[in-house]
């Protein structure tokens, strides 16, 4: 009897192991907005605008929750809309590398992105600790101080870059020069 024991219960941590794993990653964007995304193909300028659009929908979002009465079902939906948030922080950190790496002209949407953090750093700070979401706030503050730094420092670069570079301004990407 011990023995069927031990085996039923090898069986079904067995089974539980490979559907753990098939566990889907959460997805920050909506399907319209990944079209929209998609529509901006590699246009630098067009794609972080779009970042910045869906990040300040997400804090707009957390900020309402902010006003709402504690609750399990409160806490649950920040925690996961701060876990989006910081998805979507960390993809505008990447597409910023990739962009700035190919010295493509984002100053115009890095001023809107500078402005919109320092709001996003402030909605994420007025945030009550609580439980349900802290671990997601944090994470979530930590990306956003992470981009602020990053942004201002590709803003400082490419503000030294095309001083230099004057005939390059504008552009989605560095040319090969003959």
């Amino acid at each position: 009897m011990a023995m069927r024991i031990s085996i039923l219960a090898l069986l079904s941590i067995l089974l539980v192991v490979p559907l753990h794993g098939q566990k889907q990653k959460r997805e920050p964007l909506t399907e319209t907005q990944q079209e929209q995304v998609a529509e901006a193909g590699i246009d630098p300028v067009a794609r972080v605008d779009l970042y910045v659009k869906f990040l300040n929908q997400r804090a707009e979002t957390i900020q309402g929750l902010i006003k709402r009465g504690h609750s399990s079902a409160r806490s649950f939906r920040l925690d996961n809309e701060l876990q989006d948030f910081a998805a979507l922080v960390d993809e505008l950190g990447d597409n910023l590398d990739v962009y700035s790496e190919r010295k493509a002209d984002l100053r115009k949407s890095l001023k809107g992105l500078n402005e919109s953090v320092q709001r996003w750093q402030s909605v994420l700070n007025s945030l009550p600790s609580e439980p349900g979401f802290e671990l997601a706030r944090r994470d979530a503050l930590e990306s956003s101080n992470d981009l602020a730094t990053q942004a201002k420092q590709i803003t400082t670069d490419q503000t030294a870059y095309f001083e230099q570079h004057k005939d390059e301004k504008g552009q989605d990407r560095a040319e090969p020069k003959n």
